[in-house]
């Protein structure tokens, strides 16, 4: 099993950056594929970004292509998405998941585990 939990929400201004991190207990996430997603107030959970267990396969949203990157430390049990250029409308929760078998994948109900999220808000 694994338990996600993020970090490294707040407040930035519109083309500023921020990092977010997932830190993530279990002896399996070096084998977990790993997303983000987001949720803004009214509005469906979305796909944001996937990593596969090893990091060396990435997936992203459209309207985040060239501005987020998501990476991995398997050592540290960790995922990052760093954000920057960032928007108005990247204002949402975001949370961390994890899937216990298989590939990434772009929909959320393919992910088993779940953070809190932590909130994002960019000012324009």
């Amino acid at each position: 099993q694994v338990q996600p939990v993020e970090s490294g929400g707040g407040l930035a201004q519109a083309g500023g950056s921020l990092r977010l991190s997932c830190v993530a207990s279990g002896r399996t996430f070096s084998s977990n594929a790993m997303g983000w997603f987001r949720q803004a107030p009214g509005k469906e959970r979305e796909f944001v970004a996937a990593i596969n267990w090893t990091g060396g396969s990435t997936y992203y949203a459209d309207s985040v292509k060239g501005r987020f990157t998501i990476s991995r430390d398997n050592a540290k049990n960790t995922v990052y998405l760093q954000m920057n250029s960032l928007k108005p409308d990247d204002t949402a929760v975001y949370y961390c998941a994890a899937r216990s078998i298989g590939n990434y994948q772009t929909t959320a109900s393919a992910y088993d585990y779940w953070g809190q999220g932590t909130q994002v808000t960019v000012s324009s």
